[in-house]
């Protein structure tokens, strides 16, 4: 194990949860620097593939990152989890965001542009000045003093359009552009109108930009409450469809439908729908941070296999390039078997096919570059990286897992996240087994007359009924054994092996919920708990 895991051992008593984020942190650059960049250097990975990663990429915050057609609500949604307007912001239904923009904490509002953001050593951007002036006009950081971007940064991109002419009027390569981020970001949202679901030429390069970071992608429909029901499960189903067309995953890719701003709803039919899904959106926004450590472990494994097959490849040419004459001849003949080459080297050295970069992109790139100047194999460089993959990443990786075990649990939080966690408006509040809690009355008590008539029909002893008989009633429910064990276990509250008619009464009320379609809870809340098992709490001195 490395030095810097025997101090994190010897200081863990001592450390607070800063401290051990700086420790992982410390951890990945230093298998960064001692393991992989040495491999990324020696076969010319950064001029192929990505920039060398520098601090600020391990130090800095988790990002969003957020792709879509223009008028799809790409600014509205930032403006709809800040709560706030942020410098630069531009909302309209024409194509008003011509720009990336970084919105970002600070203590003072404000903005930067793009040549002075790409020379901040303390901001993860400086590699983006290989993309020009072009590029860097229409690239600025917002900063506010606002409580979620103290968890997370979000990158608002331009609006993509339709046709070629806008492609090439950036000035720039919007696709590496969208690459390069998409290598650094933690999620990747790609927006959806529900009334613009066509995927332009544009759109589509775009999203193949994200090859390889499938798993940070998640999909928006926004929108939804512009159309009823009907209209929504064909507009759903077109995206699918649509997407399918783009994404080459088996796995089919996570959709969140809602209306993200803080207007009224047009159409409320589905509002509780959008409200679940706004939900499991947010709950996925809030757990970047505890995961955060994780990601970039995962980037970094990743860029490390990638610089392996790299520097397979460019050893390969090497090899096979003529010492004297046709060296022209024989590049050009390495280029067009390079396919034939890719599967020669998963042979040779077992890797996987999707851990080789694309064909045609290395085809281009190659014609640029004289094979004779490539390094030769060297076998140590490579056995440091197995070796950081096969033992170090463990470790590390253990290391995590303690800090997550130890450390406070971290959520975004301020903003649209508070909006819904508190009172009558935090979601399931009053439904399912929650229903009840802020009343007097016990909630089982408006159908006890029901449950009453079936108890008593059931041939109750002394005021209760066996399992046997209670079995006779439950199973009616058709519900899994699974589910009524569990219904039986909270209802049986003396736990005595019957009921009583307050638990048979519980115990309907458990099957009514399930039968609802909400979750039974794990113990038994105490507004639940029958009037005559509850014990009087002992009262203040």
């Amino acid at each position: 194990m490395f030095s810097w895991l025997g101090r994190q051992a010897g200081g863990r008593e001592r450390a607070g949860g800063a401290d051990a984020v700086q420790t992982v942190t410390g951890g990945l650059r230093s298998l960064y620097l001692r393991k992989v960049l040495p491999l990324e250097e020696a076969y010319r990975f950064h001029e192929f593939h990505s920039p060398a990663l520098e601090d600020a990429d391990f130090e800095n915050k988790p990002m969003i990152l957020l792709v879509g057609q223009y008028s799809t609500g790409k600014t509205t949604f930032i403006r709809y989890l800040l709560e706030q307007d942020f410098p630069g912001m531009r909302i309209g239904p024409e194509p008003t965001t011509d720009s990336f923009i970084a919105v970002m904490y600070g203590e003072t509002e404000g903005s930067t542009p793009g040549n002075a953001l790409v020379v901040d050593p303390k901001k993860p951007f400086r590699k983006l000045s290989r993309f020009g002036n072009a590029f860097l006009n229409r690239f600025m950081c917002s900063q506010l003093p606002n409580q979620v971007l103290k968890s997370i940064s979000i990158i608002d991109s331009p609006g993509i359009l339709s046709g070629e002419k806008q492609r090439i009027s950036r000035g720039y390569d919007f696709c590496q552009v969208l690459q390069w981020f998409a290598e650094r970001v933690d999620r990747i949202i790609l927006l959806f109108d529900a009334h613009k679901l066509d995927i332009s030429d544009e759109f589509s390069e775009a999203i193949k930009a994200f090859r390889g970071q499938d798993d940070k992608i998640r999909v928006v429909l926004n929108k939804a409450d512009q159309v009823d029901t009907q209209q929504l499960m064909r507009v759903y189903g077109a995206l699918m469809w649509s997407l399918g067309k783009v994404i080459n995953t088996p796995e089919v890719l996570r959709v969140y439908i809602g209306s993200f701003w803080a207007q009224p709803l047009q159409n409320t039919d589905n509002r509780r729908l959008f409200e679940a899904e706004a939900q499991d959106l947010f709950r996925d926004i809030q757990s970047l941070p505890q995961k955060a450590a994780v990601r970039k472990l995962n980037d970094l494994i990743k860029r490390a296999r990638l610089a392996k097959v790299h520097a397979y490849i460019i050893s390969h040419l090497k090899k096979e390039m003529p010492s004297v004459f046709g060296k022209e001849n024989k590049k050009r003949e390495l280029i067009i078997r390079l396919p034939e080459i890719y599967l020669q080297l998963q042979r040779e050295y077992q890797i996987s096919a999707g851990d080789f970069p694309e064909v045609k992109a290395m085809q281009e790139q190659l014609e640029n570059y004289d094979f004779t100047k490539f390094h030769s194999l060297k076998p140590k460089l490579i056995e440091a990286v197995d070796n950081m993959l096969g033992s170090k990443i463990s470790s590390l990786m253990q290391l995590i897992s303690q800090e997550e075990m130890s450390m406070p649990t971290q959520l975004v939080q301020g903003g649209a996240f508070d909006g819904t966690t508190e009172g009558p408006f935090n979601q399931g509040y009053g439904e399912g087994a929650k229903e009840g809690a802020d009343e007097e009355e016990w909630v089982v008590a408006k159908d006890k007359p029901i449950y009453d008539e079936l108890f008593y029909t059931l041939s109750p002893v002394n005021g209760k009924i066996s399992g046997v008989n209670a079995k006779k009633e439950m199973v009616t429910s058709k519900l899994p054994n699974s589910v009524l064990g569990k219904i039986w276990k909270l209802a049986d509250c003396d736990c005595d092996g019957m009921l009583d008619e307050e638990e048979f009464a519980l115990a309907k009320h458990l099957i009514k919920i399930k039968l609802d379609g909400y979750e039974l809870p794990n113990s038994l809340p105490p507004h639940l708990v029958p009037p005559s098992h509850r014990k009087s709490l002992p009262k203040a001195d």
